[in-house]
């Protein structure tokens, strides 16, 4: 039964629902994208200093393994480039429609009706959103903001226009994003002043160049390149993935080499007491560098907590009374994680709007699917595990389970598939209960927290995750004839 599909987003995982979607057989789909090419958070971001903090050879689809990277873990533009030959390589430049923001899905008379942006139109029998998480850039609420008379831009949109050379660069947040531009600009500049609200423990992992030999080793053997693929997987698998739900033994030698990375690398004991966070480590996302510190502590390099009052033209002025004058200003503030497909309007069975079902909370069945919504899946949607193993993974093992559901429609058994909304209820509640064993509530205010306290993450281990996600339970879903 030929069926029509509409994927929305054309980063990693609109690329990988692609690119499966044709190992199907399926050639009637379009990706819909709202930028004018694909790549996602690799397109947007182009900060100096942009890297992975998943290493190189696990950071790529199981099935299209890369054994040339350039570091252990990958420079921005190069994951870029990956994408880019990814897509062309399985044949799906004729399938993406650039420029296409969609705007509003509803779901009528048993399909998908799309709007997009510049009121073009699309129908669908599926919708799989791949709209990502860290796409919609964060804007601080400060007072004058855009009063400062200098360069003003946020990290996600870097303006590679404006010279740094020489300039008073100001840095506002102390996330992963201001921990990699910190030491990539250092050098250039006159003056660079971080403005800090929260300390960030800082894992101190290096970033080793592959040599030659390395890479034509890699590239040669694809067994190699498997079984490296496999030892980094199991490292975030077996250690990092489990410390966060509450492994206290890997938890310790986390927080351990956090405290120690400090001790040993900051000097200074006043600069060390502002650098030092009062919750536990991975509580908010755990930072890897064994730059920052070294960065930060050289004499052109401050790091500013007293809290920012107000911008004003010349620079920021602190709730000190201080004016820190500066001559560039970059937002490293981060992104709205929970906005998911919105500000895209999707409305459902019976005129149920997605946002409607939401206003409490962003609840989906596990992370793929919302009752009243047939036939609209998600790639990386709530609750799926972003702080805990590669979202390639993450997408790989949701997309192999959507199109199960799918071949239901497509074989004929049923005309439309939702889950039910007593198994979301059900799965929401268990997730709610078990993530009070985990490192994410246990005291810090972090990107990863909903607005009722929540964390967006998965409260267990890597192997749950890989079963759920190996088959439907169709008694948990309604299929409509």
């Amino acid at each position: 039964m030929t069926k029509r599909f509409a994927i929305i987003g054309a980063g990693m995982s609109g690329i990988l629902a692609g690119i499966k979607l044709k190992e199907r057989g399926i050639a009637d789909f379009t990706i819909h994208e709202k930028a004018a090419r694909l790549g996602g958070t690799w397109r947007d971001n182009t900060y100096p200093g942009l890297s992975c903090d998943v290493p190189s050879h696990v950071y790529a689809y199981s099935f299209e393994l890369k054994g040339d990277w350039s570091h252990r873990f990958s420079p921005g533009a190069e994951i870029q480039g990956y994408f880019e030959g990814v897509a062309q390589k399985y044949g799906l430049a004729p399938h993406f429609r650039f420029d296409s923001e969609i705007e509003r899905a509803v779901f009528r008379d048993g399909r998908w009706h799309l709007t997009a942006r510049d009121g073009t139109t699309d129908v669908a029998d599926f919708v799989i959103s791949a709209t990502g998480v860290l796409h919609h850039p964060a804007w601080p609420d400060i007072a004058g903001l855009e009063d400062f008379a200098g360069a003003r831009f946020h990290s996600a949109r870097w303006d590679h226009s404006v010279a740094l050379d020489g300039k008073r660069v100001g840095v506002i947040g102390t996330g992963s994003t201001a921990i990699q531009i910190v030491p990539a600009i250092v050098d250039r500049v006159a003056r660079l002043t971080l403005f800090q609200r929260t300390p960030q423990w800082v894992l101190p992992l290096a970033n080793p160049a592959y040599s030659e030999e390395e890479k034509a080793m890699f590239v040669a053997s694809a067994e190699r390149l498997r079984q490296s693929y496999d030892y980094w997987a199991a490292r975030f698998i077996d250690t990092f993935a489990r410390a966060v739900i509450g492994d206290r033994e890997e938890m310790a030698k986390i927080e351990k080499a956090c405290r120690d990375n400090l001790l040993d690398n900051v000097h200074d004991p006043a600069l060390r007491a502002l650098l030092t966070p009062d919750y536990r480590a991975a509580c908010k996302r755990l930072i890897m560098s064994d730059t920052f510190y070294p960065a930060i502590q050289k004499p052109n390099a401050c790091v500013i907590a007293d809290g920012i009052e107000r911008i004003e033209p010349a620079g920021v002025r602190t709730r000190d009374g201080t004016l820190h004058a500066l001559d560039v200003l970059v937002l490293a503030t981060g992104f709205d994680a929970h906005a998911f497909v919105r500000p895209m309007d999707v409305v459902g069975d019976g005129g149920r709007r997605l946002a409607d079902a939401w206003s409490d909370a962003n609840e989906a069945y596990r992370s793929v699917a919302v009752p009243g919504f047939p036939n609209f899946f998600m790639l990386v949607g709530p609750n799926s595990p972003i702080g805990n193993f590669s979202v390639i993974q993450i997408s790989e093992l949701q997309i192999d389970y959507i199109l199960q559901l799918v071949d239901l429609v497509r074989s004929g058994r049923c005309q439309a598939v939702a889950p039910s909304t007593e198994a979301t209820r059900r799965f929401n509640a268990d997730l709610r209960e078990a993530m009070k064993g985990t490192v994410w509530v246990s005291g810090c205010r972090s990107w990863y927290l909903d607005k009722n306290g929540n964390p967006a993450l998965w409260p267990w281990s890597f192997d749950r995750f890989r079963d759920e996600m190996r088959a439907p339970d169709l008694a948990d879903f309604a299929l409509t004839a």
